[in-house]
């Protein structure tokens, strides 16, 4: 994907740290420990917080966390996905942390292929060696995944999604 004009990589970088906080699919909300000032200074209100356990820095140790009941239905998330954090934030922004254990490339690849066939047109990514993100969007949910390696878990990584209702 071709790199976007420097506001607008700054503000993807700041959507896309903030974004990525989790491990599995589940509901409820948690903060993950790589979440960034950005998700401090948008919540207007403390955020409910339940997580999935994981060690400092690596895979889950505990079960998925349920989807949250408003997460996009048809929004691709992939198989064995354990989903660590579910935050809901001002706005009806809604962000679903998870840990992946399929590796970068292959969840990289699933994300290329399968967004697009649920009717997610794909904007504004990037992607780089440890790290990738893009803008998505459909009739009815815009929205920003991002995808980074976990350091101490083979195979892992982090995979979130920040979704709201297109206005």
């Amino acid at each position: 994907m071709k790199p976007l004009p420097s506001a607008a990589v700054l503000a993807g970088a700041v959507l896309s740290l903030a974004a990525v906080t989790g491990c599995s699919v589940a509901s409820k909300h948690a903060e993950h420990p790589e979440a960034t000032p950005y998700a401090a200074e948008q919540a207007t209100d403390p955020p409910a917080a339940e997580a999935a356990g994981a060690a400092p820095g690596g895979c889950p140790t505990a079960a998925s966390l349920p989807l949250p009941k408003d997460f996009p239905e048809n929004l691709p998330v992939p198989d064995g996905a354990v989903v660590t954090s579910v935050e809901h934030r001002t706005g009806g922004r809604l962000v679903v942390a998870t840990v992946v254990r399929g590796g970068f490339d292959t969840t990289l690849a699933f994300l290329h292929k399968q967004l697009p066939k649920a009717g997610y047109l794909p904007e504004e990514g990037e992607v780089e060696e440890d790290d990738a993100e893009s803008n998505f969007s459909s009739t009815t949910v815009q929205g920003r995944w991002t995808l980074r390696k976990v350091s101490d878990c083979e195979g892992g990584v982090y995979l979130t999604y920040l979704t709201s209702a297109v206005s």
